[in-house]
């Protein structure tokens, strides 16, 4: 992809990542890819906004080349210090030696422990302002969005907040790099929303708190890091974030997510019985199998549904382990205000009814029921699991 004008004199030099298979070494993206947005102001001073990981440098380098000669580049600003946006930083300084790097007081402690930078370096303070010509760029400091860090940086004069991972999403960018471009805005919303849950969800309450900073502050258009440029409707994507943010300390919407495992079928039976009961109350329900799916991809249902169903079996006297292992991502994402019920087989004795508990409680999930029954499910075994299907979605119900 060539660079691209998003506004006079600021310019998208980003690159796409299709390459890269666990995003932070843990999040699947080898299908979906990731962009990483860099920007960069020409103006009486030059100033480049965000960069790229290490591996994609000459990639990288290669966009920058195609717009701007980067020995004359005054500034390098660094919003994040993550490396997938760092990375590159010591190849540019190569070609722009006598560029400055600004960043908030924890990014130039930073920048000497990560890669061993001290020179040329100027801290920034919360609000402060520095002119490059026609543009101001100010610099707000938004701590554990999501690291210490983090700042943003707004363009005062075209209303442009470059965000770096905050309000950011998966996905390579398929040509179109605008919200009004792309050709599949549904997927790009989805995969912000995954981002969200694995990257950015246990911070949730900085986000509102960075929200909060740019109450008073225009915004024309949102330039992340990763994904779309949010130039026709910037306020979808803030607002989204909003929501799903609050609900870190609120209850989400009306569904239920089912956490679903089994050997020999026994439970799945129970589930299915379950599964009629809360269809008959007209729930929303997203059923994952979690010997088959990544907890990536589960963890935005369980974060925007506010019931839980666990449905999966005892096993060496414990929780089903790939089930404990989702719950204990939830715990880890700080995924609360659930309503949550559980059922499972047993083949001799129970405690995976138990070990689920104890972990919901951590977590001040509300189990409204739960049953294991011997081996496989009988009529009787059958009628409760209808019945707990029941009545936990009209707990969901009645939490609207």
């Amino acid at each position: 992809m060539k660079p691209r004008e998003i506004r006079p004199g600021v310019y998208w030099v980003g690159v796409n990542d299709r390459i890269t298979e666990l995003f932070e070494g843990l999040w699947p993206i080898g299908r979906e890819g990731i962009s990483y947005n860099s920007y960069l102001v020409t103006d009486e001073k030059s100033a480049l906004i965000d960069l790229s990981k290490e591996m994609l440098s000459d990639d990288y380098l290669a966009q920058l080349s195609g717009v701007y000669d980067l020995a004359s580049l005054d500034y390098v600003i660094i919003n994040h210090m993550e490396p997938d946006h760092s990375g590159a930083l010591k190849r540019i300084l190569e070609l722009a030696p006598n560029a400055h790097i600004l960043g908030m007081s924890k990014t130039v402690r930073m920048l000497k422990d990560f890669y061993g930078l001290t020179e040329n370096i100027t801290q920034l303070t919360n609000g402060e302002e520095l002119s490059l010509g026609k543009h101001t760029l100010r610099f707000v400091y938004t701590p554990f969005v999501h690291w210490p860090e983090t700042m943003m940086t707004y363009m005062v004069e075209e209303q442009v907040l470059f965000p770096c991972d905050g309000f950011g999403g998966y996905g390579a960018l398929d040509g179109g790099i605008f919200d009004d471009t792309c050709t599949n805005l549904p997927f790009y919303e989805a995969e912000a929303l995954r981002y969200f849950t694995n990257i950015v969800a246990a911070f949730s309450k900085s986000v509102l708190s960075a929200l909060g900073k740019f109450a008073d502050m225009p915004i024309k258009m949102v330039a992340p890091s990763h994904g779309l440029i949010w130039r026709k409707d910037p306020g979808r994507i803030l607002e989204l974030y909003r929501t799903w943010s609050e609900y870190y300390h609120q209850p989400a919407d009306a569904g239920i997510t089912v956490l679903f495992g089994t050997m020999y079928r026994n439970t799945e039976r129970a589930l299915n019985a379950a599964l009629d009961g809360i269809a008959e109350e007209g729930v929303p329900v997203s059923v994952h199998d979690v010997r088959k799916t990544h907890v990536s991809y589960i963890l935005p249902d369980l974060w925007t549904q506010r019931g839980v169903l666990v449905a999966a079996p005892t096993y060496e006297g414990k929780l089903f382990p790939t089930a404990m292992d989702v719950l204990m991502m939830a715990n880890r994402k700080r995924v609360s205000h659930k309503t949550a019920a559980y059922l499972g087989s047993y083949a001799w004795g129970g405690g995976a009814q138990a070990d689920f508990e104890h972990i919901a409680e951590k977590m001040e999930w509300q189990v409204l029921n739960g049953f294991g029954f011997l081996g496989q499910a009988e009529t009787a075994d059958l009628d409760r699991a209808h019945e707990m299907g029941v009545q936990l979605a009209r707990a969901v119900k009645a939490g609207e």
